[in-house]
């Protein structure tokens, strides 16, 4: 088995890096914050002190970090991966970043013979943690078909959909999905609270139709208990818009709902509840309303 670098522990990254673990790969981890370095090397991991040395001691680096700036730092920075990466390496990149940066990456990588897919995940923690994961990847085919197999241990679904940043382009297309799915869902159910009609009821009711969805099925149980822990919080559904928003201004296209989401969004970060789960969404609906969707 090849030696893998991980670098980026948080919410996601973590129980990815353990799946890989329990699959009997060699790990060596990196993370800004050094507790949760100590939680993956007592699944089993060995510990670096900056991403150059992840880079230094592995064949196979994955970062699962952020947002754009923090994927360049700990690959183009000072100490940073390509400062140790060997001609060969393969680095894959399971942020969630905007397709340009990848691109720009890549192409700095490319410089040191170091091959790079672009491979976001959709799924939040409770998938990570299962290990069932869709993951959407971008980059040369040859390279794909090198890491597949490693891919299978962290993901269900994994599909290469064309070149370097075209994971990343997918994973706007699926996150103002996500949005607008859990955006319809809190209007219609606040609708029928306001009404005067049972939500869970509603819920059960429409679930098999047409308006039946995975989102729908994953959000509206947790909502009707006044669940917001994150599985994925606000504030990076808020990078993710941020990130469709811009690509759609630089290739021209117009995304009017998703900007509206995205304000709604906002609103609810500056209300403090950045840090809620997506689903709750639904607190800004019943706040005008005046209203909670509750069982």
């Amino acid at each position: 088995m090849k030696k893998i670098g991980f670098i980026g522990l948080g919410i996601m990254g973590k129980p990815m890096a353990i799946n890989l673990l329990k699959a009997g790969y060699s790990l060596t981890v990196y993370d800004i914050i050094p507790e949760r370095i100590k939680e993956v090397v007592g699944a089993g991991a060995k510990a670096a002190s900056s991403s150059k040395e992840v880079a230094r001691k592995s064949e196979i680096i994955i970062t699962m970090l952020p947002n754009s700036p923090e994927v360049k730092d700990a690959v183009l920075g000072t100490d940073g991966v390509l400062d140790g990466a060997k001609a060969g390496t393969i680095l894959i990149d399971m942020s969630s970043i905007a397709p340009l940066a990848s691109k720009e990456i890549a192409k700095e990588a490319d410089k040191k013979a170091v091959s790079m897919l672009d491979a976001p995940v959709s799924g939040g923690e409770p998938k990570a943690i299962e290990g069932t994961l869709a993951i959407m990847v971008g980059g040369p085919e040859e390279t794909f078909n090198e890491v597949k197999d490693i891919f299978g241990i962290m993901g269900a679904s994994v599909t290469r959909v064309g070149e370097i940043g075209s994971g990343n382009m997918t994973k706007l297309a699926n996150q103002i999905i996500v949005a607008l799915n859990i955006a319809a869902m809190s209007e219609a159910m606040v609708l029928a609270a306001k009404a005067g009609v049972d939500p869970q009821k509603v819920f059960q009711a429409i679930r098999g139709g047409l308006a039946g969805s995975t989102v729908l099925d994953a959000k509206m149980p947790l909502v009707l208990k006044g669940n917001f822990k994150p599985g994925f919080r606000i504030e990076l559904h808020i990078k993710d818009l941020a990130n469709a928003l811009d690509t759609a201004r630089q290739i021209g296209v117009s995304v009017p709902l998703s900007a509206a989401v995205m304000e709604v969004m906002q609103a609810l970060k500056v209300d403090g509840k950045g840090t809620d789960d997506h689903g709750g969404i639904i607190q800004f609906y019943e706040k005008l309303a005046k209203v909670q969707v509750r069982a």
